[in-house]
């Protein structure tokens, strides 16, 4: 059941993704070579924890950290470590959430660790202009499927791949609601966008094929052909005049 959100109810929602925004924003200068994730989970944790808020994803299904660190062919889930240092030319994906006042905010972001290829650069430029191709589409009157498409037909015009084991989804309350939002899918199908709707869109996007093999520790999601993964998320609501992107200051 998709969970329609109160203008109040939005605005609550907005109080938490703004603690998501400034951790992201922050963190970019922390991401450099000879740093460990656990480093920056500590960082993302002092920040949320400052700002009254708590961390959404620690404890969460017996989720152990704060943030999720993904370094490389690593797509999503991945546990920040002492023992997993940046090295120059990484690339990492960081994803966060936080509550404030039982209301959820969650965005991600992936970031070169130093000089990185015109290649790379390149994975991470496609990947999050097709996050953003997507939130065009969250506009009431729409299908759910538009932003699945949007993301999908960006990402393949350019010879990456989607990956399609995992999906975005609602938000509010809890940090996974209804509806579930894959990155892939036939445009003019899928529920009707209504205003009310709050979405996490979340392209991740491989640069060789889609499938994703999910590591011993039962989280770390990775490219099944060890190839470079990156990822990027907006919490957006859906309202009467279009998209507003909730994660963004």
């Amino acid at each position: 059941m998709i969970i329609l959100k109160s203008l109040q109810e939005i605005e609550k929602i907005r109080q938490a993704c703004l603690v998501v925004a400034d951790v992201l924003d922050n963190i970019r200068d922390q991401v450099q070579p000879g740093v460990s994730t656990q480093a920056l989970d500590e960082f993302a944790e002092r920040r949320i924890l400052a700002a009254g808020a708590k961390p959404a994803f620690k404890g969460y299904r017996g989720y152990p950290k704060t943030l999720c660190t993904s370094v490389n062919n690593e797509v999503i889930h991945g546990i920040p470590s002492k023992d997993v240092v940046l090295k120059q030319g990484d690339i990492v994906s960081i994803d966060v959430g936080a509550i404030v006042e039982g209301f959820y905010g969650d965005a991600a972001i992936t970031l070169p660790v130093g000089i990185i290829t015109p290649e790379v650069e390149r994975l991470i430029k496609v990947t999050e202009e097709s996050l953003y191709r997507g939130i065009d589409q969250a506009k009431a009157g729409n299908r759910l499927y538009d932003i699945s498409h949007a993301v999908q037909h960006h990402v393949e015009a350019h010879g990456y791949s989607v990956v399609r084991e995992f999906v975005g989804h609602g938000i509010g309350r809890s940090l996974h609601e209804d509806p579930q939002i894959p990155n892939f899918g036939p445009q003019g199908q899928g529920p009707r966008l209504k205003p009310g709707m709050v979405l996490a869109v979340e392209p991740m996007v491989n640069r060789g094929a889609s499938a994703t093999v999910v590591k011993e520790d039962g989280w770390t999601a990775v490219t099944a052909d060890g190839s470079l993964s990156a990822h990027f998320e907006h919490t957006v609501a859906v309202m009467a005049d279009g998209p507003w992107v909730l994660t963004k200051r």
